[in-house]
């Protein structure tokens, strides 16, 4: 358990309207959207069409949100789903996603109908921030009636698609700030005891307790292992505190905890998991390992 004191809120109340407001008036910008993202976004526009789908209202014409669909759409192919950013602070997510536009995408695209939404949360992405601008996770807001526009906006555009999606990876990191920032925010925001856990050191998957696929996950985790090291299971047989199901693997009920993972009734389903702060790797070592995944995983189902 965290002993810590977070600097906002009384300590065993949940955050008020004021101290939310008072905790977005500390977020500050530290890197671009337009030149780290829809830049790139716009120089692979040529092979792939590029779609806006909505915006954020605490900036309109700064965060418009995108999607990057196939130009060969053909309904006989499976269709596959590449999301990226839902977490803004996890950099590989995002970057990875791009990357695959970037590379080995256009081939893909001749067997497969290809969906990218490589930065779900720009403003998180901008502030390197976990939650949005109304300090919700739009990794836990999935779900009808969502609060968090994020993810209202891409499952609004998933469902207007009417397509079934046969693969779904979700690119995400686990950091180091995961324990020093967030876990503690959450526990003052919502005034609720939170277990710290030990950060693994590697990479690893998070498949859904529904379909879990363990034969999908083991071809992700084998193929990204040549890029970068899996994450070793913890004294108690766990990673980030759930029990593995198999090297590399843990698995949790996507839907039923609004993931988005969950988004989809895809039959593959995965999320990444990179951890950027371990001495073995670097930022392009994390993206690789992002883009093997991809590959992998499309690979898998072909």
């Amino acid at each position: 358990m965290s002993d810590s004191v977070y600097s906002i809120g009384t300590q065993g109340h949940p955050w008020t309207d004021e101290d939310k407001d008072l905790w977005l008036s500390e977020q500050v910008i530290k890197r671009c959207y337009q030149v780290e993202v829809l830049a790139k976004l716009e120089s692979v526009s040529s092979s792939f069409d590029m779609l806006q789908y909505g915006s954020l209202s605490i900036d309109e014409s700064r965060y418009p949100l995108y999607a990057m669909k196939s130009q060969n759409w053909q309904s006989k192919n499976k269709t596959v789903l590449v999301t990226g950013g839902v977490h803004g602070y996890e950099t590989s997510g995002v970057q990875g996603a791009i990357r695959f536009l970037e590379t080995s995408a256009k081939d893909f695209s001749q067997l497969f109908n290809i969906i990218v939404v490589p930065c779900v949360s720009p403003w998180g992405y901008e502030t390197i921030n976990r939650w949005n601008n109304q300090a919700i996770d739009p990794n836990r807001s999935f779900y009808p009636d969502s609060p968090a526009q994020e993810s209202a906006a891409l499952m609004s555009f998933i469902n207007e698609l009417d397509v079934n999606i046969a693969m779904h990876i979700d690119l995400h990191e686990t950091t180091d700030t995961d324990n020093s920032e967030f876990r503690p925010a959450l526990a003052a925001r919502d005034a609720i005891e939170q277990k710290n856990w030990n950060i693994p050191d590697g990479f690893y998957l998070v498949g859904d307790s529904t379909k879990p696929e363990a034969d999908f996950q083991c071809a992700i985790n084998q193929a990204v292992a040549k890029v970068t090291h899996i994450a070793p299971e913890d004294n108690n047989g766990k990673l980030i505190g759930v029990d593995i199901e198999q090297f590399g693997v843990i698995n949790y009920a996507g839907r039923e905890l609004g993931l988005c993972m969950g988004l989809t009734d895809a039959p593959y389903v995965t999320t990444t998991e990179v951890y950027p702060d371990s001495p073995l790797v670097d930022d392009e070592n994390c993206i690789k390992a992002q883009v093997a995944a991809i590959t992998a995983a499309i690979s898998f189902i072909e």
